[in-house]
Parts: structure tokens; sequence; C-alpha cells
């Protein structure tokens, strides 16, 4: 057995475990057991300094998830874009495929609590039917491969799925979404890195939260993956409590980019039942994006974007920075709320032709 895998049965699981190490009375996490699945890895249990701080919110049952009228179990309304239990098809060129039901940790913001953690609605008999589907599918040219985590799967069980997309013809791109080099980095080895980079062009993007999230053993775990020419791209989410502050956004979008991941998407939090005491206002996420935009590199400044309720697919946000368009100039402002003037192009003024008289053409000419 891996090391990786020896740390994971050491996670914490139970009511009754999560309950004596962070002082919460058992039957309250017991009453959360039973709606949404609970397990915290061993590693990421130590980044935790005291109760209430940004990395406990992200994993330690509140319940504050038992909530009634606090969102909904499908508010992308994914399941109606499943044409096949392990595919999402939302998007005209590109697929989400489910390969792995659980998580090293299971955030409890998860867009997927309905299902995450439960093998009979991502089950691995299910994996077979999603890669038919792509191979019926020639406009599919871009497949993500999630879950669920799909690098909680052993080697030769990834390898067998993106050995199996990589021989079909139309797939260009294959796009790996994963927690583990935040939940678990030591699953991040050279023999994985060594399989994956078979299977180029293949991307990953990976998921972190706070700049506490980068230690150097998620550095290592991130830069093996650079080293194996891995483009990674961070997904972060907009969470109250854990990163609703431009200090603390600026800081992780910068040290991401220190261990080689490029700052991908600022997600809104979306509506999911469990999840409300983890929602901000949207205007504080367009605070945020202000003052990330000009005040560090362009590199570090993600997009920052819901993922529209009803299935709408990721509509961008940004601050308004046109003030104004006429024919003649552009009315700017930029990073620092200053006004500044871009000249239009001057179009040239069409010439009003005179009317030509009627052309008559003879018999012995027409063609």
């Amino acid at each position: 057995m891996d090391d990786w895998q020896q740390i994971l049965q050491h996670s914490l699981r139970t009511p009754e475990e999560i309950a004596e190490r962070f002082g919460l009375e058992v039957e309250a996490v017991r009453k959360i057991a039973r709606a949404f699945k609970i397990q915290i890895t061993p590693y990421y249990a130590s980044l935790i300094k005291r109760k209430g701080d940004p990395i406990y919110r992200q994993v330690v049952p509140d319940l504050a998830e038992l909530a009634e009228n606090s969102g909904e179990d499908d508010p992308l309304e994914e399941d109606l874009d499943s044409p096949v239990p392990s595919i999402v098809h939302r998007y005209p060129d590109r697929v989400l495929f489910l390969v792995a039901h659980s998580c090293a940790s299971y955030c409890r913001f998860c867009t997927r609590k309905r299902k995450v953690g439960d093998i009979s609605k991502i089950n691995p008999r299910y994996i077979e039917d999603g890669i038919n589907y792509i191979k019926e599918h020639p406009e599919v040219r871009d497949v993500i491969v999630s879950g669920g985590d799909p690098l909680i799967l052993s080697d030769d069980r990834l390898e067998s799925i993106l050995s199996q997309l990589r021989s079909i013809p139309h797939v260009e791109i294959i796009r790996i979404g994963t927690r583990m080099p935040c939940y678990l980095p030591q699953r991040i080895t050279e023999e994985l890195v060594s399989m994956l980079k078979k299977y180029h062009p293949l991307y990953m993007n990976v998921h972190f939260n706070h700049p506490d999230e980068i230690t150097a053993e998620a550095a290592r775990a991130l830069n093996l993956l650079a080293d194996a020419g891995i483009p990674l791209g961070n997904q972060t989410v907009l969470l109250k409590g854990v990163n609703d502050d431009v200090e603390t956004m600026r800081r992780l979008m910068q040290k991401l980019l220190t261990v080689r991941v490029r700052p991908y998407y600022i997600y809104q939090a979306d509506y999911v039942r469990g999840t409300e005491h983890f929602r901000t206002t949207v205007e504080k996420g367009l605070e945020i994006y202000q003052g990330l935009r000009g005040w560090t590199s362009g590199l570090a400044v993600p997009q920052y974007v819901i993922d529209a309720p009803g299935g709408g697919g990721k509509i961008p946000l940004i601050p308004e920075y046109v003030q104004s368009i006429s024919e003649e100039k552009v009315v700017l402002r930029n990073y620092a709320g200053e006004l500044f003037v871009y000249p239009q192009v001057k179009t040239p003024k069409r010439r009003r032709s005179r009317p030509q008289p009627p052309c008559f053409v003879s018999n012995s000419q027409r063609v």
C-alpha cells in the first residue's frame, strides 16, 4: 500500500472522532453525517490552528448545513444536462466526466453535496457508458475528468480511463479537476506524474481557497506536476470567513504563482442546500476583484464568475471600467478610480453616389 493510502486510512471519518477532535456535540455531528458525507485527512486537520479558522470552516461540519430553505440540491441543474449518469454535457464542445464518487476530504460547501460520497450516484459501472458517450459525440474535444476526486483512484485505474480517452480521435484536451494537492499532497508521487505525462496535452485544475493551504508539502506536489509539463490552474470559491477580504485573496493568488499555478477562477459560492452560511454578496466579490486588478500582477487575477443557477453556465462578472462610449471616444476608469479617454477610430463617411441612368442592353449583348 502506498504512503498516501495509509495516510488516507487514518482520516477522521466518524462523528465520534470528529466531535472529540474539535470539541463538538457528537449528536449534532451525527445529524449532519446522516445528510452529508464527512471526512478530514490527518494532513489537512493538522493545518487547523483554532476552532472556526479558515481551514476549519472548510471541512468541519456545522449545524448550519441543516438549515431549512437554504439553497437547492442541484442549483446548476447538472442532472438535466446528464445524458448518461457519468456525463454532464452543458457546453457544445466539452463534457464533465464523473469517474470517482469519493474525495480525500469533503468540502462543506460542495456543489455536488447531493451525490459526492454516494457510490450509488457516481459509480464505476457508469464509466464505460461515459467513454461510449464521448466516442459517439465528435463535437466533444475537451473532457474534464472529475467526481468526487479522480486522484482518489489508483494509478492503474486512472490510467485506464485516460488511455481510453486519449484513444478517441476527436478528444484534443483532457483536464483533471482535483483537490488532492491541497487535501492530501502526498498523493502526488513521481509514479503518478510519470504516468500522467504520457497523456499530454493534459491540464490540471487544483483547488486552494486560502494562502495557509499552500504549505511546503503542497508546493512539492505542485512543482512535481509542473515539472511534468502539466499546466496548472486554480479554482477558488469565495467563502465567508475563509477568503472574503482583499488581503487574503491577494496573498492567495500571489502565493499560487510562486508554486507555478495560474489563478483561473474565483467562483461566487453556488446556491447549494446547506451552504448559505458560506455565501457572500456579489458586491463583496466585485470589491475583491477590484482589489486584485491593478494592485497585483495580471497573472494573479483570475476571472470572477457565477455559475448561473438553472444551468446557464459560467458568467463572468467585472466592475464597470467602461464609463461611456460615443463615436468620438471611450471614457475608462482604471483600477485606482481615475478616468481616461481613448479616442475612437475615425470611420470615413461614405459619399452618396449619383444615381446612374438605366443601361439598356441589346438582345445580341445578353449572355
